[in-house]
């Protein structure tokens, strides 16, 4: 059976591909749980809840397969932002960044955004996951219990570290392999500005203030490994998960307060699917909110724009959208070194302020320009990197709007970057240490000298800032986890007001996590299926 064969076993791949032809090809009129969405949630949902041989279970995925050496090779991850790939998706023109649209690109595809990132694995801070607990006021989204669950699903490549690190689960994780030079530099320049570098990134560096380490990232053997292939693909060759790939949900369908199926298209064809005990929405951030409103669970005055008639009033559907927002500071090199693995290697958590008890910042190298189209127009070397700082814990929070009534028709987003004052203070700071790091003394062999921002000041400073802002792809947020008015799922992950349907995925933040948001939503996948298991003994 497919746990056991390799995840690369020829035979193997042709039992999985014949058994998912005859699969899609006789669609059942129902299943007992349909998942949408085979991102880094959706992926691990659909997985749990197969390992009962009595459960039969539909993953449905809008995008194609990930068959392609853009997702498979490391470093052709770019080239998916813009592709068949990507949602596409756009922001809002936003006042506070000068009037720039900024792109939002999301995963469409297998794996979601686990097959088209840069393949990190951040499980958050300590503090994250209380500050869950403590919006649920259940213990159990607390951070002994998470941190038991990523030694649970962790099969760990690096030195042993069985107090924080696990073996023999589906997902492999691995320090980056035989890093850039550069990399290293940038543990070297945090031992110059008094911040400690840690073995690996995902222990008790982030219990504390914060500090630096080489990247832990998904691949294998020099291949990505997307929370798809970790925990899917090995699982398709069995008779009770179903696969379906092209797959555009349109709502979910309710008899009276209870969801009983899903709409969907598939090969121009509009049909209907039902679920006998849930629906399970791991459609990430943005569309996520959007079915949960096409399907009348919204602000009622919202849905009202469209004559879409309210089956649940929650005006938090769309709201507490929140990212992770950066501000690229580029060095030109002395001597082209061409990226290795991901291009991304080396990873920095620190403090804005002495007196903060977590980290506010957060810096992922990467080893070439990485621009903004405002500040292009500055300016970039031809052989160069990258220091993607950014904000860790924003307080700027933006809104998801309908525009229509049509499944294809994309949401309004207004991602309102920096709209709080609190985060261009931040910001400031977060430049301030950026370029502290990157011209300090063990970047000097490697660089001619710093390409952007230079040496600005007051409002110089600030329109860089301004114009260099940029999502880091961490959308969350817009289907709140909690209690209280703009809360849209409790601490089971239920929708309020309704039956048999869920969320699972970085829509139910109640903040975004500090770091990659791609390992906390395996938790979140892990968390539910967990849930739906005890619910309905399976």
């Amino acid at each position: 059976m497919g746990a056991t064969a390799s995840w690369e076993d020829p035979d193997f791949a042709r039992r999985a591909r014949e058994n998912q032809a005859r699969l899609t090809s006789g669609l059942r009129s129902s299943y007992d749980f349909i998942v949408c969405g085979a991102g880094s949630s959706g992926s691990v949902v659909a997985r749990r809840l197969a390992e009962n041989e009595e459960a039969q279970v539909l993953l449905l995925e809008a995008g194609g397969d990930d068959e392609a050496d853009s997702v498979l090779n490391p470093a052709l991850w770019p080239t998916n932002l813009g592709s068949g790939r990507d949602w596409g998706f756009r922001a809002e023109p936003n006042p506070h960044l000068n009037g720039r649209e900024i792109p939002m690109s999301m995963g469409k595809g297998l794996g979601g955004g686990s097959s088209i990132n840069v393949m990190v694995w951040a499980r958050g801070h300590r503090n994250d996951w209380e500050h869950f607990a403590a919006e649920t006021d259940d213990p159990r989204w607390g951070y002994r219990n998470v941190l038991d669950t990523y030694r649970r699903i962790e099969n760990w490549q690096g030195a042993p570290d069985p107090a924080y690190r696990g073996s023999g689960g589906p997902v492999w994780v691995q320090p980056a392999a035989s890093p850039s030079p550069i990399a290293h530099a940038l543990l070297d320049a945090a031992r110059e500005l008094d911040i400690p570098v840690f073995d690996h990134p995902n222990g008790a560096m982030m219990e504390q203030s914060g500090g630096a380490a080489i990247t832990d990232m998904l691949v294998r053997d020099g291949r990505r490994q997307s929370l798809y292939r970790a925990y899917v693909r090995p699982w398709l060759d069995r008779p009770n998960l179903t696969v379906l790939t092209g797959a555009l949900v349109h709502r979910v369908l309710f008899e009276g307060p209870r969801a009983v199926g899903v709409a969907v298209e598939h090969d121009d064809r509009q049909f209907v699917i039902g679920a006998r005990n849930e629906v399970v929405l791991s459609l990430g951030a943005i569309q996520t909110p959007k079915v949960l409103m096409q399907s009348g669970i919204g602000d009622r005055a919202e849905l009202g724009r469209f004559g879409i008639s309210v089956v649940q009033h929650l005006p938090g559907v769309g709201r507490n959208l929140q990212d992770h927002v950066s501000f690229g500071c580029t060095w030109e090199y002395a001597e082209p070194l061409a990226p290795r693995n991901s291009g991304s290697e080396a990873t920095l958590y620190w403090k804005s302020r002495p007196e903060l008890d977590a980290p506010d910042l957060l810096f992922c190298q990467v080893e070439f320009p990485v621009p903004s189209k405002r500040t292009a127009l500055r300016g970039v070397p031809e052989h160069g990197w990258t220091m993607f700082a950014g904000l860790a814990q924003p307080h700027s929070r933006g809104r998801l709007r309908l525009r229509g009534t049509d499944a294809a028709q994309p949401l309004a987003i207004e991602a309102d970057f920096l709209s709080d004052a609190r985060d261009l203070t931040t910001a400031r700071r977060c430049l301030d240490l950026c370029r502290a790091l990157g011209n300090a003394r063990a970047f000097r062999p490697f660089i001619r000298g710093e390409a952007m921002p230079g040496d600005l000041r007051g409002e110089d400073r600030d329109r860089y800032i301004r114009d260099a802002a940029v999502t880091y792809w961490h959308q969350s947020g817009t289907a709140r986890m909690g209690r209280g008015e703009t809360a849209v799922v409790d601490g089971t992950l239920r929708v309020y007001g309704v039956d048999g349907l869920r969320v699972a995925d970085a829509s139910i933040m109640p903040r975004v996590t500090t770091g990659n948001t791609q390992a906390p939503c395996a938790v979140i996948g892990e968390r539910a299926a967990e849930l739906i298991r005890e619910e309905h003994g399976v």
